[in-house]
């Protein structure tokens, strides 16, 4: 994360005619890729639906780079080749491999933490899970309008909808009582999504040209998509060798669920177990997860990051021992909704925001150009961006004003509307974005809400009964949980057009028809999965944790009175302070090891997750370069991406063998 040192170097220079001609030759969309995109995108969905929500234990699609998109990859690109020998000629181009995988990836997310695990649930919970105790018909339900939701707000709890939802009923499902919420929820998706779509044609110019950000992500499914790496892969001993270890240990762990007698390889261990004695017991929640493909993706991030990622991890767990040891453990109260502590969800709140400021600072020369060129004031090219910049900033600005516009109409006050749109869009999703494109990162989750940035000025309980009730839904269908986000896999994929000479406008058409076609298959399958099973007996993460844990934190602000402690705001400062001394350091001193980005991520369940394969690349990677040098680093590469392929083949034929046989899965190690 470097700042320009001049303003003319992020200044666009006009395009020459060999870059005019190279654009022109760019190979377009093709109806043959749309119609197998369209078939392998409800085949995504259809597969994503069941592994997460009926089996359980493989969540397939909830990274950013997943293995449910990874996997139907490498069944294309097998079918393709053997539909190519039978033809004689090339059945799909790369161009076209890439559209379809760019299909693939945006329905499974869809399916996934992108969107529909979170909106069916979050429009039913409330109604079934509320009860006299908790007191939630008395407080939520005369704020809910009654579009919001397949229930009657003016009736009782655990009205038919969420019941027959909840406990199932042969599969019989009610498509009426559905119909008018899923189309009144629809209109503020197509609204972030048109944020999203414009987000990713007005940044992509920046991080990947002017910045030259590395999208990490963007390497395996280019080892696959390209013919000649593909060949270089296949033929490489190292990758084999790679791919067999990992899929050795999870073709293992499958067995040992189905036939316990064969012994397990263990991928997880709890450090809070061993930790038992004061002040170390005061330290948060800290699994070991051992990903063999999370290992695999940090081996090729730089070193620096690498460093700081694990480092400020560290460092949050570290806070809570020195704060125990002072005898401080009043301040060791958890952040609502989130898996860390209040203090440190305000120093990444305090980061974000510096973040995001040195964001716009940096592309400030450019973005004066784009909207010049929205304007008609000048000729900078867009013809190879996803859309023109014209349409794609009155895109964006539309886009968020249907999504403030629909907050206000279910019941949020303007000024909460704004706030609560403009920080998700305009702060969070940026920074995550930008966690992926630069820092490679599979995972994309925050540690903080919008209403947890208003908390710093107002009480929450001076916000009302209404706006509490609204941001309830919104924090579980948008704010809270932050993976699947659709940006990400649409960057990369704009990077990859390059590598296999694919226009990028040609990727605008198959990204609407894959969000249109993950929208209403995954709400049609998802709806009728519950009604089957019953969402009781289904992931209940999906089903009794998100759609639940907003409204249970809202309960005592709209009852009573939630004044939050005053020495969060000393810890936003510190934060907003330390941030901008790192981003300044890196701006000024190329060999300031400390990344901020690293920070803001510090205490986000994507660390929580992944900070030991983190660490653990970060000493093999150090060890290779300080001993053998750049060309072993090279050398080494396709072991490493042997690792990601093996952990994710295996996660692919493990959920189909539950989808066809019914049994269990092995964990793997990303939850």
């Amino acid at each position: 994360m470097r700042a320009k040192k001049g303003r003319g170097e992020a200044l666009t220079p006009a395009p020459s005619k060999v870059e005019v001609l190279r654009a022109a030759e760019r190979e377009g969309v093709s109806a043959k890729a749309l119609f197998v995109g369209a078939l392998f995108s409800v085949g995504a969905v259809l597969l994503v639906s069941y592994a997460e929500l009926v089996v359980k234990e493989i969540q397939i699609a909830i990274c950013q780079f997943n293995p449910a998109a990874l996997g139907l990859l490498f069944l294309l690109v097998a079918l393709n080749g053997a539909i190519s020998r039978l033809l004689g000629r090339s059945f799909l181009r790369p161009s076209e491999v890439l559209v379809v995988y760019t299909m693939t990836v945006l329905a499974a997310m869809i399916a996934s933490r992108g969107l529909m695990e979170k909106l069916l649930p979050a429009l039913v919970a409330i109604n079934y899970f509320a009860n006299p105790q908790n007191r939630w018909a008395e407080a939520f339900f005369p704020h809910i309008p009654k579009w919001l939701v397949p229930f009657d707000p003016s009736g009782l709890e655990r009205q038919p909808p969420a019941r027959y939802f909840y406990e199932g009923s042969k599969g019989v499902v009610i498509w009426s009582e559905w119909l008018t919420p899923l189309l009144a929820w629809a209109i503020v998706v197509a609204g972030v999504w048109m944020c999203f779509l414009a987000i990713a044609t007005v940044w992509r110019r920046q991080w990947a040209d002017h910045e030259k950000l590395n999208f990490p992500l963007t390497q395996p499914p280019l080892q696959l998509i390209d013919p000649s790496r593909r060949l270089l892969l296949l033929r490489h001993r190292l990758a084999w060798l790679g791919f067999c270890l990992s899929a050795c240990v999870f073709f293992l762990n499958g067995l040992n669920r189905l036939y316990p007698a064969i012994p397990q390889i263990r991928v997880a261990w709890t450090l809070n177990d061993y930790l038992t004695d004061r002040p170390f017991n005061a330290i948060y929640f800290t699994p070991v997860y051992t990903s063999y493909a999370a290992i695999g993706f940090a081996y090729f991030l730089p070193t620096q990051l690498l460093f700081s990622l694990w480092l400020f991890f560290w460092l949050t767990r570290l806070q809570d021992i020195l704060l125990a040891w002072l005898g401080y453990e009043h301040l060791l109260v958890n952040m609502p909704l989130y898996p860390t502590r209040l203090y440190i969800g305000y120093q990444v709140l305090g980061a974000y925001l510096v973040l995001v400021w040195f964001f716009w600072r940096s592309a400030l020369p450019y973005f004066r150009q784009v909207m010049a060129k929205t304007l008609g004031r000048n000729s900078l090219d867009d013809r190879n961006e996803l859309m023109p910049y014209r349409l794609a900033v009155a895109l964006g600005i539309l886009g968020l004003l249907i999504a403030i516009g629909w907050g206000i109409a279910a019941g949020l006050s303007p000024s909460i509307a704004i706030v609560e749109f403009v920080v998700y869009l305009g702060v969070v999703v940026l920074v995550m974005a930008r966690s992926v494109a630069e820092g490679g990162l599979m995972m994309t989750e925050t540690s903080f809400r919008p209403i947890d940035l208003m908390r710093l000025f107002v009480p929450k309980h001076q916000l009302g009964a209404r706006n509490l009730t609204i941001l309830g839904f919104t924090d579980a269908v948008f704010t809270r949980d932050l993976r699947g986000l659709l940006v990400t896999p649409l960057l990369d994929s704009l990077k990859m057009s390059d590598a296999v000479n694919l226009s990028r406008r040609a990727l605008l058409l198959p990204s609407v028809l894959a969000m249109l076609l993950g929208f209403v298959v995954a709400a049609i399958y998802q709806l009728k999965l519950p009604y089957t099973h019953g969402a009781l007996t289904m992931y209940w993460y999906a089903y009794q944790g998100n759609p639940r844990w907003a409204f249970e934190d809202h309960i005592t602000a709209v009852l009573g009175q939630d004044n939050p402690p005053g020495y969060i705001r000393g810890f936003f400062i510190a934060s907003v302070l330390l941030t901008y001394g790192m981003v300044t350091a890196r701006s000024h001193f190329w060999w300031f090891p400390l990344h901020p980005l690293a920070y803001a991520l510090s205490a986000s369940w994507t660390m929580i997750v992944f900070w030991f394969p983190i660490f653990v690349a970060w000493v093999v990677k150090s060890l290779i370069l300080r001993y053998a040098g750049v060309r072993a680093f090279h050398r080494f590469a396709p072991f490493f991406v042997g690792l990601i392929y093996g952990e994710f083949f295996m996660a692919v034929v493990w959920a189909l063998h539950s989808l066809l046989t019914r049994k269990p899965a092995p964990f793997f190690p990303w939850p």
